[in-house]
């Protein structure tokens, strides 16, 4: 889409924005200042929802936000009203420090789930990021690793969209996650901002599109957090405005699903433990909820992750993922290939197995399963049904880690 053009700085690129990152040992803050900005976002569908995400639903209501404020190393959730008051103690902290009124602050927390706020460090940690925002992209990079966890690397993107009017607008976004990562939303917070003029209403309607695309359709290994968290920011710093007749320019739209999907594809790399990326691109379904089914389901996979992770083509698990999800599925006619960056081969032809032993599908397969990128193509020759979804394998490391996490 030459319409989107990307570039660096993430946040730097949006005017009239200031952010900041610090931490001490495992806990760390970032700071997004945007003054009286249109807000909206989505949350995690858990019925077990942390104290900040029951806050930030509130703030977010009344449409506008100035600031928000998160913290990592401690996710705030099963807390109770001690949970709550820790909220507002650090919305409070930070109204005063940057004369934001306290409605006007959202609050995200990511970290270990059931432990109560250890104040006395974060309100230290929040004092210092206050101390260093600015509008740099050293400060939008510093505030993209403070709210790391089990992250092994920052998540930023920004872009450039010229609208259909030939207009410019930008819009950058921060996010974290990489693992307890599932669809209904990622381990993950996602923060966009925008310079465009746009309602809290379409940035609802927009965010969720650009979610079901993007943030909905990644898998590292099934579990749903309790802290998910997507807050879009609309500062209108410059002047355009997205909307026409009450609809959203579309290339606004393929911007925002733009940036969505390059930070979920970075937190399905980064999957806990993770050394391969998985593409599952499902099209012939019955429909686009056909399609998604299908999708997910090979990229939540356990068995096949696990096969993913051993380099073995075990189509038979992908076929009965399929099988399994929900979708309609004729096994006579679906095909399914394997593909890398350079090369692609056939598994299944229309219902006709190819890759038995000594073959050359099944050497090919062989040698695709042994790279970083793995994407699985299905086509179901059943109608004009469409969907990705992203993962990554399952390996020994995914263990180790989630059973040293709170230790």
């Amino acid at each position: 889409m030459d319409f989107i053009r990307d570039i660096d700085g993430g946040f730097s690129v949006i005017e009239n924005i200031k952010v900041s990152g610090a931490r001490e040992g495992k806990y760390g803050v970032s700071v997004i200042l945007a003054p009286h900005s249109t807000a909206s976002g989505v949350f995690t569908s858990n019925k077990v929802v942390a104290a900040p995400v029951t806050y930030t639903k509130n703030v977010v209501k009344k449409g506008i936000v100035s600031a928000v404020v998160v913290n990592s190393g401690n996710a705030n959730c099963f807390t109770g009203q001690k949970g709550i008051e820790d909220c507002e103690e650090l919305v409070n902290l930070v109204s005063k420090d940057l004369n934001v009124p306290a409605s006007e602050i959202a609050i995200c927390s990511t970290g270990v789930i059931g432990r109560e706020m250890p104040m006395d460090i974060i309100s230290k940690v929040a004092y210092e990021s206050i101390s260093k925002l600015g509008d740099n992209p050293e400060n939008s990079l510093a505030a993209a690793k403070a709210i790391m966890t089990t992250d092994t690397f920052p998540k930023e993107e920004a872009c450039e969209v010229t609208l259909t009017t030939g207009e410019i607008i930008k819009i950058a976004g921060i996010t974290k996650g990489s693992g307890m990562i599932a669809p209904n939303m990622a381990t993950m917070l996602s923060f966009i901002v925008t310079d465009a003029v746009i309602s809290q209403k379409a940035i609802k309607k927009a965010l969720k599109i650009a979610a079901d695309k993007s943030f909905n359709m990644i898998v590292v290994d099934g579990d749903e957090s309790t802290n998910d968290t997507c807050l879009m920011l609309a500062n209108g710093a410059s002047d355009v405005n997205v909307e026409r007749n009450g609809e959203i320019d579309s290339n606004f739209q393929e911007g925002l699903n733009h940036i969505c999907i390059n930070l979920a594809k970075k937190m399905a790399r980064d999957g806990e433990g993770a050394s391969k990326f998985i593409e599952a691109n499902v099209r012939g379904a019955e429909s686009f909820e056909d399609a998604k089914l299908a999708a997910k389901a090979i990229v939540t996979s356990p068995l096949f992750k696990s096969a993913v992770f051993g380099g073995d083509p075990n189509w038979g698990r992908i076929v009965s993922a399929i099988g399994y999800s929900g979708c309609e599925l004729n096994p006579d006619i679906v095909t399914i290939a394997i593909a890398d960056d350079e090369d692609e081969t056939d598994l299944v032809r229309k219902g006709e197995i190819l890759a038995f032993e000594g073959t050359p599908y099944l050497e090919r397969a062989e040698k695709i399963m042994q790279s970083k990128n793995i994407t699985v193509k299905i086509d179901m020759f059943l109608g004009d049904g469409e969907a990705i979804a992203w993962g990554c394998d399952l390996t020994y490391d995914y263990v180790k880690i989630n059973a040293e996490y709170t230790t």
